[in-house]
């Protein structure tokens, strides 16, 4: 008698599952994959993101939920989280899940691009140099608004202490910050 055999939809590993609930994220195990959390999700109207799948992928400890690039589509908006019958913090499984993915190598390059970004102005968003960054600053009095924000433009010693903490916690290595150094 012929038997049919099993095909491995996918690799899993406890560890991921493991490692969502030791961060404190144990509320997860109580999500019944309702589907409130995908069908209130601003981001999941536009794009492919679909936070319950995500979810589940993380609870059965598929693997392959690291490398899916529909994780960075989320916006942190906490839609999700606001709305689910079961109080599961999707948002903040969804940001330890870019946290473990980023450390096996798997950010997107546009998220990559931002951090080193962080790195070189301390902003993600930077106002620009020269002529484009006058305009911004004449935009912002415009609104009566002081020229440079009260973040790391207007503060002296600020992006040198975000360079700092960024070469203590080795984050420039993480994000494969051209030049970064090991301790």
């Amino acid at each position: 008698m012929e038997y049919i055999k099993r095909k491995k939809i996918a690799e899993t590993s406890e560890k991921i599952s493991d490692e969502v609930v030791k961060s404190g994220l144990e509320r997860i195990r109580a999500c019944y994959q309702c589907g409130t959390c995908t069908g209130g999700c601003p981001s999941g109207r536009r794009t492919a993101l679909r936070t319950r799948a995500i979810i589940r992928k993380a609870l059965l400890g598929v693997d392959e939920v690291l490398s899916d690039p529909d994780i960075w589509l989320c916006s942190t908006c906490y839609t999700c989280y606001e709305r689910c019958p079961r109080n599961v913090p999707v948002t903040d499984i969804i940001i330890m899940l870019r946290n473990l993915a980023t450390q096996k190598g798997f950010i997107r390059p546009s998220h990559k691009g931002l951090t080193h970004m962080l790195i070189d102005t301390g902003h993600g968003v930077p106002i620009p140099e020269g002529e484009g960054g006058e305009k911004w600053r004449k935009l912002r009095e415009s609104y009566d608004l002081p020229s440079l924000p009260p973040t790391v433009h207007s503060e002296p010693g600020a992006l040198e202490e975000i360079q700092t903490l960024c070469e203590s916690t080795e984050f420039g290595i993480l994000v494969e910050y051209p030049g970064a150094k090991e301790k």
